[in-house]
C-alpha cells in the first residue's frame, strides 16, 4: 500500500489525487487529501463567483474523485508555519504532493494603497464567498464609485458583483452578511481600468460580455482609447479570445444592442497606469491618480507624462496572484513556486523523491481550472515512477489517529456533509437557496453535528483510515 498526503483540496489536489487511485500501474494507492479549511473544493468554492452556477457544478466532479474509497478527505487540518511541518507529514506518509496555490495578491507598489477602502480583489471575493478568514472584513459599499485596477477574469467579477442588485444576489449561496451590506449599496459607478490596451487584457469572451448583460446597468467605454490600440482597428491578426474581446468593446463604443436602465454603470479605461491611490489615513480613499500610458510598439507600454484622477471611494487591485514561501521546502521568490522537475521538489538542485508539487505553486498563477488537470497527471506519474523506492518506508498504522495524538482535529467526509446540511437548513429558514455559513465557529459546529460527538477522537465518520 502507497499511502499519499495531497495537500490542498482545489482542483489541482483532486485531479492529483485521482490521477493516483485511477491508474492500474501501481495498485492500492491509499490518498489522504489534507486541507486547512473544514471545506473542500479550494478556488471552486471560495474563488467562482457566486452568480457563477454552471461553473460551480465542477464540485459535482470533484466531489465524486473525493469519495472514492481510497481518498479520504481529512479538513481543518493545518500544514505550515503553525501546523504540520514537511518532516512530520513524510512520517505519516510514502509521500506529500503540495497543492498550495498562489495564496496572495500582487501589490501596485503604489503610494496610498494602504489607505483605509483600498483593499486586493482576493479580500472581497473571499468576503462575498464566505471564507471563514474574511468573515470580519468590511468594505465601503456606501462609495458612489468603485475603482477596479486590473482587466482579467477576477477584475470583471468583482465588477459585475458590485453592479449586480441585491435582488439578484439573493439568489446565490452569497453569505446573509454580505447581501445585506449589498442590499445598502450606494455604488454607482464601477470603474475597470487596464494600463495597457484592450487586445491585451486577460479576461476572456464570455465573461466581458457578461458585463452587457447585466440588468440596471450601462458598460461605457471611450472609443479614443480603444483606438490607441495598434490591433484596435485590424484586429483579425490576433489570437481568437482577444478578438473577440475587441469586437464586444467595438460594438459597445458604437452603441450597438440594447442599454439597460438603471442607476448603476460599468466603465471600461484603457491605458491608465495606476501611480497614487489618493486619500488619507483619517477619510480613506478620496480616488486614484493615473499617468496615461501609450504602446512601445514592443508589446508593452510607456508613460506619456499626462495624469488624469478617477474619484472613488472603495479601490480594489486585480493585478494577480503569487505564491508565498512553504515553510520546509525549497522556494523561488522570484517566479512565486516551489523548484521541481516534472514535479518533484528540487532541494538545492536535486530531485526529492518523496516530496512534489502540482497547480499554481508548481507553475505559478497562469491557466484556467483544467490547466490543473494535465499538470497533476505529470506529477502523479513522476510520483508513481518513485513508488517501489518510496513504499519501502514503514508507516504508522493510522494517519488520523497521528494528527490526533499532534494535536490536530481533523474534519472528514460526514462532518463535511454535516456543513452542507447545515448550509441548506440555512437557505430554507431565510427563504434563500443554499446559504454558506461564513465563519470558523458556524462551520466547525456544524461539522461536528455531521461527525457526531468531536469530544472524544476528533470526529467519527468516513473510514479516517
Amino acid at each position: 500500500m502507497l499511502r499519499v498526503a495531497v495537500i490542498g483540496s482545489g482542483p489541482s489536489g483532486v485531479y492529483t489525487a485521482q490521477a493516483l487511485v485511477g491508474q492500474e500501474a501501481v495498485p492500492d494507492v491509499e490518498v489522504y487529501v489534507l486541507d486547512r479549511l473544514p471545506c473542500p473544493y479550494g478556488l471552486v468554492r471560495y474563488g467562482v463567483a457566486p452568480d457563477h452556477e454552471k461553473i460551480k457544478s465542477l464540485q459535482h466532479n470533484l466531489r465524486t474523485v473525493l469519495e472514492h474509497p481510497r481518498v479520504h478527505f481529512l479538513g481543518n487540518v493545518d500544514v505550515g508555519a503553525d501546523g504540520l511541518k514537511p518532516q512530520e507529514l513524510r512520517r505519516m506518509f510514502h509521500a506529500v504532493v503540495y497543492c498550495v496555490g498562489a495564496a496572495t495578491d500582487r501589490r501596485l507598489g503604489v503610494p496610498g494603497e494602504e489607505l483605509p477602502g483600498s483593499h486586493s480583489a482576493t479580500a472581497f471575493v473571499s468576503w462575498y464567498s464566505a471564507h471563514p478568514d474574511a468573515a470580519d472584513s468590511r468594505f465601503p459599499l456606501t462609495a458612489r464609485s468603485a475603482v477596479v485596477i486590473g482587466v482579467g477574469n477576477v477584475a470583471v467579477d468583482v465588477a459585475r458583483i458590485l453592479a449586480r442588485g441585491a435582488d439578484e444576489l439573493a439568489r446565490t449561496d452569497v453569505p446573509q452578511a454580505a447581501l445585506g451590506a449589498f442590499a445598502k449599496s450606494r455604488v454607482e459607478d464601477v470603474w475597470m481600468v487596464g494600463r495597457r490596451g484592450p487586445s491585451q487584457a486577460k479576461f476572456t469572451t464570455k465573461e466581458l460580455r457578461e458585463l452587457g448583460a447585466l440588468p440596471g446597468a450601462d458598460v461605457l467605454v471611450e472609443p479614443g482609447e480603444l483606438a490607441l490600440d495598434p490591433a484596435y482597428g485590424d484586429p483579425s491578426g490576433l489570437p481568437a479570445v482577444n478578438r473577440r474581446n475587441v469586437e464586444v468593446l467595438r460594438g459597445w463604443a458604437e452603441g450597438k444592442g440594447e442599454k439597460a436602465v438603471g442607476r448603476r454603470r460599468v466603465r471600461l479605461r484603457f491605458f491608465l497606469r495606476p501611480v497614487e491611490v489618493v486619500g488619507d489615513a483619517e477619510s480613506g480613499v478620496r480616488g486614484v491618480r493615473f499617468e496615461r500610458t501609450v504602446p512601445d510598439g514592443l508589446g508593452g507600454v510607456t508613460g506619456t507624462g499626462q495624469y488624469e484622477e478617477i474619484a472613488a471611494q472603495l479601490v480594489l487591485r486585480s493585478v494577480g496572484y503569487k505564491g508565498t514561501p512553504q515553510p520546509g521546502l525549497p522556494f523561488d521568490a522570484a517566479t512565486g513556486t516551489v523548484p521541481h522537475v516534472e514535479g518533484r521538489v528540487l532541494r538545492e538542485g536535486v530531485p526529492c523523491p518523496g516530496e512534489y508539487v502540482a497547480g499554481w505553486i508548481k507553475r505559478g498563477p497562469t491557466g484556467v481550472i483544467g490547466t490543473n488537470r494535465p499538470c497533476a497527471k505529470q506529477t502523479a506519474a513522476a510520483l508513481l515512477a518513485d513508488a517501489d523506492e518510496l513504499a519501502r518506508e514503514p508507516l504508522p498504522d493510522d494517519p488520523v489517529t497521528a494528527l490526533l495524538r499532534m494535536g490536530q482535529r481533523p474534519v472528514r467526509w460526514p462532518g463535511w456533509l454535516g456543513i452542507e446540511a447545515a448550509e441548506t437548513a440555512l437557505g430554507r429558514g431565510l427563504g434563500r437557496t443554499t446559504v454558506k455559513i461564513a465563519d470558523w465557529p458556524g462551520l466547525l459546529a456544524a461539522a461536528g453535528r455531521g461527525e457526531g460527538d468531536r469530544s472524544g477522537d476528533g470526529g467519527g465518520g468516513r473510514d479516517g483510515g
